[in-house]
């Protein structure tokens, strides 16, 4: 359903929420000003309504949680939550856990025929990361991670270092244990390697320079491998939070290659692509690349805070057997309801219909967006990035800024993401129809003049 607003933006009610959470809640946390944010009442499918009784397209699907639209796996909680809330997670599990476990390895390592998967449960995306980087240590005796720029692994101390976002790391670097380093991401509209001259903007026309941008990467993996000892590679196949940014075709290929020439893992981080988010199950299946470790959240369970590091079942041996007491735990793990959830979850995702739903919301969303002035678009399936710059290329973040505040009052909401918050990140349920996308477009359209 198209938005219907009903009051100011943000409203009355918002506000005065907005104002008691000002009070309350440390101030680093939730932005707000004289026209941000609105507080959500309940969702349903894409929309969501405020507390103030206005209608929003959700164009993030709550930060790219629920695909399948909001509510999508609600019944499964709601009948869970009726019997087991919490349990025992690592002592005494339900038998939840045990065909969660069962499944991801199903949809990962099974599927991809190269073996079986174990997991370790966890809370949140940056937990999982942090479980891989345990297992490779634990399974090379090596600690050195490469990451690149532009990653988000999360804001724990150890998915930090292997974030390359500054914002997000500088404040914290004397905290911080250094067995990171950190690599150029192949970026084409913004290339680190200074190999865009003749780039033209309108038409999206750029050299063809994949071939010598993955073999710049290359070999700078291979110089760090001759200097550090390096137990692991963790990528994100597809960029998320910086600024939706897809790589070469071949750049997950090579990475592969290269892992196993020196017999080092490769974890790729799809807890924002995974589950249909580029139209494959998982967007490493665009590449035909099978990682030795995969980190699973957001869609998992559709709306409940449980993520996965999910690993071929030789490599999770590294990890000793429990004699009582977990070396990786948490007081949640695999919580019941969460479990019930992703199950629910990946039964939805197991229809072909699904797929092709993410691959046509993606469709909807290039056409409606497609002539945007100034403005770069790229994507896969439903993760859509719009990159806004100046006539001379450069990005402008106050020129987002100013789209997601006038967007939000005529009932859309976005995000921006990107080192300099200047990409339009679209990330909505697969179910959004031509309709909603070309409103979402006029609205971008209004909010330029």
């Amino acid at each position: 359903m198209l938005p219907e607003i009903v009051s100011e933006i943000p409203g009355p009610r918002s506000q005065a929420f907005m104002a008691d959470l000002a009070r309350h809640e440390s101030q680093n946390i939730t932005f707000f000003n004289s026209e941000f944010p609105v507080f959500w009442e309940r969702a349903e499918g894409i929309n969501v309504w405020d507390v103030d009784g206005n209608r929003f397209l959700d164009m993030t699907s709550g930060f790219g949680v629920c695909g399948l639209g909001h509510g999508a796996t609600g019944d499964a909680m709601r009948e869970q939550s009726a019997s087991l809330i919490h349990g025992l997670g690592d002592v005494h599990p339900s038998p939840l856990k045990a065909r969660l476990c069962a499944e991801l390895s199903r949809i990962t390592f099974e599927r991809w025929g190269v073996g079986s998967g174990k997991s370790i449960l966890c809370n949140s995306g940056s937990e999982s990361v942090e479980a891989a980087i345990k297992t490779a240590f634990l399974h090379s005796g090596k600690a050195g991670v490469i990451s690149f720029s532009g990653a988000y692994h999360g804001l724990g101390h150890g998915a930090l270092e292997t974030t390359g976002l500054p914002y997000f790391r500088d404040p914290f670097v004397g905290q911080l244990a250094r067995f990171g380093v950190r690599l150029p991401y192949p970026h084409c509209f913004r290339c680190p390697f200074d190999r865009t001259e003749g780039f033209r903007l309108e038409g999206a026309e750029f050299p063809n320079c994949s071939s010598s941008c993955l073999r710049e990467i290359h070999d700078r993996i291979e110089k760090t491998l001759r200097q550090r000892e390096i137990g692991c590679i963790l990528v994100e196949p597809i960029q998320g939070r910086g600024g939706d940014v897809v790589p070469p075709r071949d750049f997950l290929r090579m990475l592969r290659s290269i892992c196993d020439r020196h017999k080092i893992l490769l974890i790729l981080d799809e807890i924002y692509t995974g589950f249909h988010r580029t139209g494959c199950f998982f967007a490493c299946e665009h590449s035909g690349v099978a990682p030795d470790i995969i980190c699973l959240g957001k869609g998992l369970t559709n709306g409940f805070p449980l993520s996965a590091c999910v690993g071929r079942s030789d490599i999770m041996d590294a990890w000793p057997r429990s004699t009582g007491e977990a070396l990786h735990t948490s007081t949640f793990l695999g919580h019941p309801v969460g479990c019930a959830m992703a199950l629910s979850s990946i039964a939805q995702h197991d229809h072909p219909e699904t797929a092709a739903l993410a691959r046509a919301a993606g469709r909807h969303l290039r056409e409606a967006l497609g002539d945007l002035p100034l403005a770069y678009l790229r994507g896969v399936g439903a993760l859509i990035g719009l990159e806004l710059v100046k006539p001379d290329g450069s990005p402008d973040p106050s020129r987002a800024s100013d789209a997601i505040v006038r967007s939000l009052k005529a009932g859309v909401i976005l995000l921006a993401g990107g080192p300099e918050g200047n990409v339009l990140s679209f990330s909505p349920s697969f179910h959004i129809t031509a309709e909603e996308a070309v409103y979402v477009a006029d609205v971008l359209r209004s909010a330029q003049e």
